[in-house]
């Protein structure tokens, strides 16, 4: 099973991890951790999800439809492969 990585910061709402959970569910994805933090002095919502493609769906496959998910947000996401090193100096 192939995992990924996604990261997301907007502004702090209600339903922010309603609608990513949901959407991962509905992809075949299960969330194997996830944390969240609220900055309540900037007012930003910050989420890291690790979930496994239980359908053996690509980054790309999971990703395509999430911008209608992230738009009602003003969400900044991104997906990473779990498997792939980031370059860091």
């Amino acid at each position: 099973m192939k995992s990924f990585i996604l990261t997301v910061s907007c502004k702090s709402t209600r339903g922010i991890v309603a609608a990513i959970s949901s959407y991962l569910a509905e992809k075949g994805c299960n969330i194997i951790d996830s944390s969240q933090f609220d900055d309540l002095d900037t007012g930003r919502f910050f989420m890291r999800v690790s979930f496994i493609s239980e359908e053996g769906l690509s980054g790309s496959a999971i990703s395509a439809d999430f911008a209608a998910v992230a738009a009602p947000f003003e969400m900044e996401y991104d997906f990473h492969d779990s498997e792939s090193r980031m370059k860091v100096l």
